[in-house]
């Protein structure tokens, strides 16, 4: 299961949310996707029967099947699905499928229900009690999936592995250049004994201490740290370093570093963007970035070990980035999403059909000069 190193699009803790399912008599559709396993207890039981944590649905006595949809958290290219069925073991669904949708705006479930489905994982057998793993070979961006259960039955979770793909139209001014929601992502770490150092590029703030990165007590002199691929090339305005929960295991001081290195590996090289500093437990600490030279990675340290709840990287994308953005998310969406894009920003529908015919866009200049300022915010 390669794919499961992608963050889960469609995870609550990244603002993910099951918009709708058609029946949830027996388990609320809400439960497909929390961030932690399943858990089961063989006395939970309620007026309608055992209590299960994940989404079930009453015994269908009709033809047809039943199905919920998920708005991703953070829109994106799909490159798994996790039908995971754990404890469901009499009452699982004995087929699924996976559709996908790509739709402007905050649709409601009645235009979602209108909107253009495409298969992305086809009606296969699954398994009860178990982690049912489809790889996914579609490479367009999507917003929403929706998850189809044939003909009824339980699922504990929904996990939808991918990789981000923001709107660039709204990466403008000054971002979280770090941030997972808007395409930053952890290549590198030294250390995961305790918690994932992603949880450093959730949104939002911690809610305990395990809602963070912790790594293991070192004995060697050394140190630990964490470098982050951020969202694209940008100039590092202001850090935030948070040990917030972290009250007897928080790191004595950190560093951050910056790269311009498209790859980085031992020959590249780094400079400092915040010196080693002195921390404080349970502390947001608001720090000056030394440099203003564009980097593409930075590189926390902490000293010598210790948690951190989140790292905030804040700045801005230098103007060649922001357009290799814009390009890239127009590549990638299904047609009649990018038509619509294109007809928004003052395409007649004949030309937007005739531009989409010669992508893809980042190979050339084939989008006109005012279209794609359109997509910049007019800034550039």
């Amino acid at each position: 299961m390669t794919f499961a190193r992608f963050p889960d699009l469609a995870s609550r803790a990244l603002a993910g949310s099951v918009v709708y399912a058609n029946d949830e008599l027996f388990a609320e559709r809400e439960n497909l996707i929390k961030a932690g396993p399943a858990v089961f207890s063989t006395e939970d039981f309620g007026h309608k029967g055992k209590v299960y944590d994940g989404w079930e649905t009453r015994r269908r006595r009709e033809p047809g099947n039943d199905y919920a949809i998920v708005r991703l958290g953070v829109p994106g290219v799909v490159h798994g699905v996790v039908i995971d069925t754990a404890w469901f073991k009499g009452n699982y669904p004995p087929y699924a499928s996976v559709e996908a949708a790509s739709v402007e705006g905050a649709p409601s479930p009645d235009e979602l229900e209108r909107a253009s489905w495409e298969t992305i994982v086809g009606k296969s057998a699954i398994r009860g009690d178990a982690e049912n793993a489809f790889e996914v070979a579609d490479r367009r961006r999507w917003t929403h999936v929706r998850l189809s259960i044939y003909p009824d039955g339980g699922v504990a979770r929904f996990r939808v592995h991918g990789e981000p793909v923001p709107d660039p139209r709204f990466l403008d001014g000054t971002i979280d250049l770090a941030a997972l929601e808007h395409g930053g992502d952890v290549v590198d770490c030294s250390n995961t004994f305790y918690s994932s150092p992603a949880q450093l590029l959730l949104p939002g703030r911690a809610r305990i201490m395990g809602d963070g990165w912790e790594n293991a007590r070192r004995r060697d002199g050394g140190n630990d740290h964490v470098t982050i691929r951020l969202a694209a090339r940008g100039r590092v305005r202001r850090v935030e370093i948070d040990t917030s929960y972290f009250v007897g295991n928080a790191p004595g001081w950190a560093s951050l570093s910056g790269t311009g290195a498209d790859h980085p590996d031992e020959d590249a090289e780094w400079f400092d963007l915040v010196p080693k500093t002195r921390l404080q437990p349970d502390t947001r600490h608001l720090l000056r970035s030394v440099s203003a030279t564009p980097v593409t990675h930075v590189r926390l340290d902490v000293f010598p070990d210790g948690g951190l709840a989140r790292l905030r990287v804040h700045g801005e994308l230098v103007a060649d980035a922001h357009r290799a953005a814009v390009l890239r998310w127009l590549d990638l969406l299904p047609a009649e999403h990018a038509v619509q894009v294109l007809r928004g920003a003052g395409v007649s529908p004949r030309s937007a059909e005739e531009l989409l015919r010669r992508r893809p866009f980042a190979a050339g200049d084939v989008l006109p000069p005012a279209v794609l300022s359109a997509f910049l915010g007019g800034l550039r």
